[in-house]
């Protein structure tokens, strides 16, 4: 286990969010596939929904890498394993290539993986090869690979891109914008994999484009030292746990439900939507996702309103992530202003807003420990509850999400990532009897507080 492993990888970054990140990734994924190699993707920062595409593009699953949420040593652990059993490592960069604290920059300087530019070429010339130029020097010790152009107009306008280079930055090639690959998005990003009925068409079309025109051949592989191992407890062993999955609720980091599985806990998944009953569980997951596309649905399924109720009452543990929380509230008004009545468990209206309401990394201290995330929503929320604690950023981002507590059931707009503390996640989850019959000493009701996210 103290043995380096070798795999060939690059990062893949922009200038700027928009740029074509994914679309990119997602297409060297499945080019590298079509190929016969076994690829593995990681995606930068906290991300739910790129993640979802890349598992479709590279068939393998996709963890989340950053050097605060999941740390240096669970990074360094992901990567590793990655390379004893891929033959190519993608990483997709977040935002722009040095934004935030800290940046994808910073990850793939910290453990030697070479950026792969891309930048849009619409509406641009010879200015291409400065910004190439800038995004490759702004930091003499980061490893560079190359330079990869999205959304070419023609073959001579790549020829014109590819020209402007200078001090022997390499060229990757050019993806066109004719080639019908685009990836459609919504207010927090893009549309779930699950939604477009055409992806494959898409991801296949972007790889033929890409064999067409970009450097098929592996990058030289990068030394991936070997991590500390720290094995799972089995804090949760024999716990079930009911964990909703569907159109409404689908933002799960992967690496959270596999650290319950390690600690013992037989996960058991159903729809809010569309099942009637709950699984036979100890305790239930409500993580985000979009309820406010489907509230309306979410409120005529009144048995399974009835079945979480009666899981709350019988003081069995219940955790509520963003969207999960909004489920929890009295109503969610959409955009529109289409109001639903949901599941009255914690009181309080959600409206949606058209801008964003609150995006930042989290971290939070619960009577049960310390856990890290982050918060990216749209809606506003309003309760007379007061939390048990607020959330802080470590850079500061927006937003100081509350946390509220009824009983044992524990609701934030936060996404918590588990591995940065297993044992109070398992705290949160494990079934305490006496915990359980404490009823709702824990939550207090006040004359009122500002909007959550505001």
């Amino acid at each position: 286990m103290n043995q380096p492993r070798h795999c060939p990888a690059v990062l893949i970054a922009a200038p700027a969010s928009g740029q074509g990140k994914t679309t990119v990734t997602a297409a060297l994924a499945r080019l590298h596939r079509n190929l016969g190699r076994k690829v593995r993707v990681f995606k930068c920062g906290p991300d739910f929904l790129d993640p979802m595409i890349h598992e479709r593009a590279s068939g393998a699953p996709v963890y989340q890498l950053d050097m605060w949420m999941v740390g240096e040593q669970e990074s360094r652990r992901l990567l590793w394993e990655a390379a004893g059993e891929a033959d190519l490592i993608l990483i997709e960069g977040v935002m722009g290539l040095f934004d935030g604290t800290p940046s994808s920059a910073d990850l793939a300087r910290h453990f030697g993986v070479p950026v792969l530019a891309v930048i849009d070429g619409t509406a641009m010339a010879q200015t291409f090869g400065a910004l190439a130029l800038g995004l490759a020097r702004y930091q003499a010790d980061l490893p560079f690979a190359g330079v990869l152009a999205n959304r070419v107009g023609t073959v001579r306008h790549a020829q014109l891109l590819e020209g402007s280079l200078t001090e022997g930055l390499r060229w990757y090639g050019a993806l066109s914008r004719e080639t019908g690959i685009e990836l459609p998005s919504r207010h927090l990003g893009l549309v779930q994999a699950s939604e477009l009925n055409d992806l494959d068409l898409r991801l296949d079309a972007a790889a033929a484009a890409l064999t067409s025109s970009c450097e098929v051949a592996l990058p030289p592989p990068v030394e991936f030292a070997a991590p500390e191992v720290i094995e799972a407890q089995p804090l949760l062993a024999g716990v079930r746990i009911a964990v909703a999955r569907d159109e409404a609720f689908a933002f799960t980091y992967g690496a959270s439900l596999d650290l319950l599985r390690a600690m013992g806990a037989q996960l058991h998944f159903f729809s809010p939507i569309h099942d009637r009953v709950l699984p036979d569980a100890d305790s239930l997951y409500l993580p985000g996702g979009y309820p406010e596309l489907h509230h309306q649905a979410l409120s005529q399924n009144t048995a399974m309103l009835q079945a979480i109720r009666a899981h709350h009452s019988a003081g069995k543990p219940l955790l509520a992530e963003c969207g999960g929380m909004l489920y929890l509230l009295d109503s969610l008004t959409d955009v529109e202003g289409t109001r639903a009545e949901l599941l009255g468990l914690l009181q309080g209206d959600a409206v949606m807003q058209k801008r964003l309401a609150a995006l930042a990394l989290q971290t939070v201290e619960l009577p049960e420990g310390e856990l890290r995330g982050h918060t990216y929503h749209h809606s506003l929320t309003s309760t007379p509850w007061q939390p048990i604690a607020r959330g802080l950023s470590p850079n500061g981002g927006r937003g100081a999400e509350a946390v509220y507590r009824q009983g044992r059931m524990t609701a934030s707009y936060v996404h918590f990532y588990f591995p940065s503390n297993p044992v109070a996640v398992a705290a949160l989850f494990a079934p305490d009897r006496d915990a359980a019959n404490a009823g709702d000493c824990i939550a207090t009701v006040g004359a009122g507080l500002p909007a959550i996210g505001s």
